[in-house]
């Protein structure tokens, strides 16, 4: 099996490079820099490759697990290189622009004998399998609503600049079968976690795009937990979002997010977060709650559970959203993750 982790010097993708070798994979470590990626390949005495994005190397490579954002950049053109080159896609991303992007390319992946599959971290593996599941549930449901929740949760830089880069476009929800863009924090409710009950915002998660292509139902909202405080700010900033757009803000906030690390080892190791989903037709109505790990160690784990599942299937090329190429079950297969 020999598949390439692009954005291997990040922090996700070095987590990810390291579990793998813990498990006794070998991935080739890649990405822009050699002087980046180097140092972790002879660390760990794995094959490196340093090429920009329009000019890949994927000669020998089955699948390539794309872990260099901001993707609404990125993707593109490593799934036009993953196309050329016959290997199969696979990203952590959580953007509605590259899953949207992504999905229209079934045909073209077709053609060339290629599987897409965008989302395979924490954006958006649980909150997708939950959407399936509830959908089973209620097959003609013409509502879902999803929440997550993680407790004192810290982003790494990698997160925050790839937050930053869409943040002028504020919100979005599906709404009878179309992305709408909506305020930020367009919605406020309390919904009940396995924790109990906590405040909660619309978020323009992956889902809002991804759910809709896994279950067909037609109107989709995805909230985070948020104090009141939380909302009231979020909403306050919301006559800011011009200014936020321009290209020389975006990059001092981004310069700004270099400062970030990310969670460290205990606090991925013990962290964990909840979610709630819940799918209604206007007659009835059937929710879930569900526990996983912290959202970078849940990461690790799904996106090495996804490359191992698809490279040891049968082929069937095209774009799918994990929960459409795995099932709906993938989730339960992550250690630490509890179906409530």
């Amino acid at each position: 099996m020999t598949f390439l982790i692009y954005g291997a010097n990040g922090y996700t993708g070095e987590l990810i490079a390291r579990e793998a070798v813990r498990r006794g994979l070998r991935p080739v470590l890649s990405g822009r820099s050699a002087e980046k990626v180097a140092p972790l390949a002879n660390e760990l005495g794995l094959e490196a490759r340093a090429f920009p994005l329009d000019r890949p190397r994927l000669d020998g490579i089955e699948a390539v697990l794309h872990c260099a954002g901001p993707f609404v950049h990125t993707s593109a053109p490593m799934v036009r290189a993953c196309l050329d080159a016959g290997a199969h896609y696979l990203d952590i991303t959580g953007e509605i622009a590259v899953f949207e992007a992504i999905m229209v390319m079934n045909d073209a992946a077709v053609q060339r004998g290629v599987t897409l599959i965008p989302g395979v971290g924490f954006d958006v593996v649980p909150t997708d399998c939950l959407a399936a599941m509830l959908a089973a549930r209620l097959p003609n449901a013409t509502e879902l609503e999803l929440a997550f929740y993680t407790p004192h949760a810290e982003l790494s830089r990698g997160t925050l600049k790839t937050m930053i880069e869409s943040i002028d476009e504020g919100g979005a929800i599906r709404r009878d079968g179309k992305i709408v863009r909506v305020p930020p924090a367009y919605e406020a409710k309390e919904i009940v976690f396995s924790t109990g009950p906590r405040m909660a915002m619309t978020i323009p998660w992956g889902d809002v795009a991804t759910a809709f292509h896994t279950t067909g139902i037609p109107n989709i909202r995805v909230y985070t937990g948020a104090s009141p405080k939380s909302v009231a700010r979020m909403r306050r900033i919301r006559i800011l979002l011009p200014l936020l757009g321009i290209t020389p803000v975006k990059r001092l906030l981004q310069g700004l997010a270099n400062r970030r690390t990310g969670p460290g080892p205990e606090q991925r190791a013990k962290g964990r977060t909840y979610l709630w989903g819940r799918a209604a037709n206007g007659d009835s109505d059937v929710t879930m709650t569900m526990t996983t790990p912290e959202g970078y160690a849940f990461t690790v784990l799904s996106a090495l559970a996804a490359v191992e599942r698809l490279l040891s299937s049968p082929s069937r090329p095209g774009s799918f959203t994990p929960a459409k190429f795995f099932g709906a079950e993938f989730v339960t297969t992550i250690p630490g993750v509890e179906r409530t």
